[in-house]
């Protein structure tokens, strides 16, 4: 059985005989049992889709493209298993994302270390293990990285981050393409012109190219191809004097549907915008065409994965709203407070039943705004009953936190009727592991 909102689900998603959620062939009712609630549920067949459509749809039109995963979405020991699997790139942004893809066994050439704020012991770890591409965020770190390379009379390959000053129109947390962002040299102040002059002077980096990103999530097409625009129409006269652009790379952002009204454009929409328009610009300054890196992140893995909670106690305030309590909330699944982030719910058990009410599914952390979906229509709900947000693969987990002192959940990677624990569920004594009395 299908069900309407089954574009924001897993792939292959679907309804038993009984009326339960199944995502990659389990039974979300029978899973719980084994594994308790809250629970995170990555279908890997959906991760694997999408993987493979970003590769096919950007190199039909662009055969130079790498797929580099932005891991901060989400990452552990198996989802870089998987990217690995997949012939991915790797966006990494810190010491601790890098030392969890190398214990995967990712290739660190293969990977691109961003960050506003590196410290000198991650840059020199960075160096150590091979890192590929270290993409430079600022004046400091040009100067720390080069004197860090020239200690270890290594060569490290770089990449600038450039500020375009292009709106994505996206939450104003996550917008990083304007001129007021902690982010990358600024092309409007013309920080981004003494980088580059700096970057090729120094003795012991490498320029391969420039980067620029422009927020999370993006749903239009218009501001990529702007940025662009703007960014090679200001590399021109680089370019003219000898800048040898090996790699660029536009970042990612690209959306996914949190709401079954609300779907971003396909990855071919996002790829033809993109490759068109970088094609016609190399075309126009009769450059070769440099390597394409995209950063999907978000896109890769957010409709992939599902949270269950278990419904705990109801409030019902007379003619105002009623509050349904799930075992869950801003400790996993910090957004909604964040971002004011939006999404859709289920009764994963009761995925047939007809009678509906509008309720307030709330967290159990001691806040006020620990809301994670407000006022959404589902059936009569009772304490045991399931429910399902789907679109929660990415930045839930990433940004999870022991808030209150409650463990983090256990997440299960499920594909073809099997499933396997990839994070154990937390302990209390896990949380008291690194205290000392």
């Amino acid at each position: 059985m299908s069900f309407s909102n089954i574009d924001i689900f897993p792939l292959g998603t679907k309804i038993t005989s009984a009326g339960v959620l199944e995502i990659g062939g389990c039974d979300m009712v029978a899973l719980t049992k084994t594994h308790g609630t809250p629970l995170y549920v990555y279908d890997e067949n959906t991760i694997r889709s999408m993987a493979r459509t970003f590769v096919g749809e950007f190199t039909s039109r662009y055969p130079k493209t790498s797929v580099a995963y932005a891991s901060k979405a989400f990452l552990n020991l198996a989802m870089a298993r998987i990217a690995n699997e997949e012939n991915l790139s790797l966006d990494v942004v810190s010491g601790g994302e890098i030392a969890v893809a190398h214990a995967a066994g990712f290739p660190v050439n293969k990977m691109y270390f961003h960050g506003n704020n590196k410290t000198p012991q991650e840059l020199s770890e960075a160096i150590d293990l091979g890192v590929g591409t270290i993409v430079v965020d600022g004046f400091q770190e040009l100067d720390v990285l080069n004197t860090i390379a020239k200690t270890k009379k290594a060569k490290q390959g770089i990449m600038l981050r450039l500020s375009p000053s292009v709106d994505a129109h996206t939450h104003a947390h996550t917008t990083t393409g304007i001129l007021d962002v902690k982010f990358g040299f600024s092309i409007e102040t013309g920080e981004s012109s003494i980088a580059i002059k700096q970057a090729l002077d120094s003795s012991n980096l490498t320029l391969q190219g420039i980067h620029f990103h422009l927020g999370s999530p993006i749903f239009a097409l218009e501001p990529y191809s702007t940025a662009i625009d703007t960014v090679f129409d200001y590399l021109k006269p680089f370019l003219q004097q000898g800048l040898d652009l090996k790699k660029f790379s536009p970042g990612g952002g690209f959306a996914i549907g949190y709401l079954q009204q609300q779907l971003p454009p396909s990855v071919g929409d996002y790829a033809e915008v993109i490759t068109s328009m970088l094609k016609n610009k190399c075309d126009d300054l009769e450059i070769d065409y440099p390597e394409l890196i995209i950063e999907p992140g978000r896109s890769m893995v957010g409709r992939a994965g599902v949270a269950i909670y278990t419904v705990g106690v109801t409030k019902v305030i007379p003619n105002v709203r009623t509050y349904v309590s799930l075992d869950g909330g801003m400790g996993d699944n910090i957004r909604p407070a964040l971002y004011d982030a939006q999404y859709e719910a289920v009764a994963a058990n009761k995925m047939s039943n007809t009678d509906f009410e509008t309720v307030t599914l709330a967290g159990k952390y001691c806040e006020t705004g620990d809301i994670l979906v407000k006022d959404v229509s589902l059936p009569i709900l009772e304490s045991g009953d399931l429910v399902a947000i789907p679109a929660s693969g990415a930045y839930c987990m990433a940004m999870s936190s022991n808030y209150n002192l409650n463990p983090r959940p256990e997440i299960v990677m499920v594909s073809n009727g099997d499933s396997r624990i990839i994070r154990k569920r937390e302990t209390y004594q896990d949380l008291m592991a690194l205290d000392l009395s």
